[in-house]
């Protein structure tokens, strides 16, 4: 789907209804706004319930001022014309109140977006705007001196997050990728310290190793089908259990021989269909489409590792507090947890761009699962449901870790109980 083929007034109540279901805005907390080409500013309403905005609610600001819609505008209308005045390049912006970053705003504090590659791309700098009265113009001024300084992501303080774009889309990635990111940091300080990416580091993310030759594909196989439709399912269900964001998440599965599909680069993943996954056959691509960025690392997977026909990587907060930290991800807690992961080796940054090989080499028929250094982590599976499962099950062996600090002194399954699920699960 083209997402801005769709009218202002439904891509208004999509992505809040996005916002609104991923805990990110309360019922009438946050505002939504795009900029038409003739001047007109389409916003949400003010007091309406944004759990249950229909495309009937969204105001119209017309470009000499009247207003055109059944309920009044929202309150921060003010703030969205300041930014619009500003920064004639923004065409749309997002405001909320997402928990984690409110956390931020509260100590003023900036998330460090340098913790894994996307984030610093994908949000850019990360601009500050101080206190105002909510609905201001005052609290407009704040917000569009701090835009006019080439900000597309402003931290409001005492209050929320405040994003631009080029289109609504692109607003609501920033939003989406920072409010990820400050999860991760206030789940990572929990665990211990912290390391973050350096520029020459995040710079290996630019290299586009997935130019890849092209070849056509001219046929569909029943499996290659199948596949399709569960990869789109896998990562849509990543997104809704919040394991996946809109720009971070990788799901591939193995077709004929070597031969895999694997999802694209530059799409949201909640807006993946079918058509848009990649097929990766003999080191070519699918003609017209751009697989992941992480398609050499698949492929080296593939190659390697005959038994292995599903991948998945991805950034889940809790996960990924342990894959910056400098603890280790300890998975002998619960059987679950050791069973499905057993022990998890960490990976140094920067292999899975410049020594595939080497990541591949690392899997076995013992070790399913590894963590990336400031990145992801990577699960691989017989096929994607069991990658799948393996990835749930890494987020919520992490959640309990991190929770169970406040608790006591994590106490390990011992070696004899290691013996004893060794025995009952692995030995043949």
């Amino acid at each position: 789907m083209k997402f801005y083929l769709l009218h202002p007034r439904e891509q208004i109540v999509r992505i809040m209804n996005r916002i609104y279901n991923n805990k990110m805005t309360t019922l009438t907390g946050g505002n939504l706004s795009v900029k038409d080409h003739n001047g007109d500013i389409w916003i949400t309403p003010a007091g309406i319930d944004k759990g249950k905005l229909i495309a009937n609610d969204i105001m119209c600001v017309k470009a000499d001022g009247s207003i055109v819609g059944k309920h009044k505008p929202s309150s921060e209308l003010p703030f969205h014309k300041s930014i619009y005045k500003k920064r004639s390049n923004v065409k749309a912006i997002v405001h909320a109140h997402p928990p984690a970053l409110v956390s931020f705003s509260i100590v003023r504090s900036i998330p460090d977006t340098n913790i894994i590659p996307q984030a610093k791309r994908v949000c850019g700098k990360v601009g500050y705007a101080p206190y105002a009265l909510p609905g201001s113009e005052k609290l407009g001024e704040n917000i569009a001196d701090t835009f006019a300084k080439g900000y597309n992501v402003v931290l409001l303080e005492n209050h929320g997050v405040a994003t631009g774009g080029t289109n609504l889309l692109d607003a609501f990635h920033r939003l989406e990728t920072l409010e990820f990111c400050a999860r991760i940091i206030i789940q990572a300080k929990r665990v211990g310290t912290f390391s973050t990416l350096t520029d020459d580091q995040i710079s290996f993310f630019d290299q586009r190793q997935n130019h890849l030759p092209e070849f056509e594909l001219t046929e569909h196989s029943s499996l290659e089908r199948e596949l399709r439709s569960q990869i789109v399912d896998i990562v849509h269900r990543a997104c809704d259990r919040n394991l996946m964001i809109s720009t971070e998440g990788v799901a591939s599965a193995r077709c004929e021989g070597n031969n895999f599909l694997i999802t694209p680069s530059g799409l949201g993943r909640r807006s993946i269909d079918i058509e848009d996954i990649v097929m990766i056959q003999n080191g070519k691509r699918e003609k017209g489409k751009n697989p992941s960025r992480s398609v050499l690392l698949h492929q080296a997977i593939y190659e390697k590792n005959p038994a292995i026909n599903a991948i998945i990587t991805a950034q889940s907060p809790g996960v990924t507090a342990y894959a910056i930290s400098d603890q280790f991800f300890e998975t002998r807690t619960i059987p679950e947890s050791y069973v499905v992961l057993r022990d998890i080796p960490k990976i140094d940054y920067g292999k899975q761009y410049n020594n595939p090989e080497e990541i591949a080499k690392v899997l076995s028929k013992n070790i399913h699962v590894l963590l990336i250094q400031n990145d992801c982590l990577l699960t691989s599976g017989k096929d994607i449901l069991e990658a799948f499962d393996r990835l749930e099950v890494a987020e919520f062996s992490a959640n309990s870790l991190i929770t169970s600090k406040i608790l006591g002194d994590c106490v390990k399954i011992d070696n004899a109980q290691i013996s004893d699920l060794n025995e009952r699960f692995f030995l043949d």
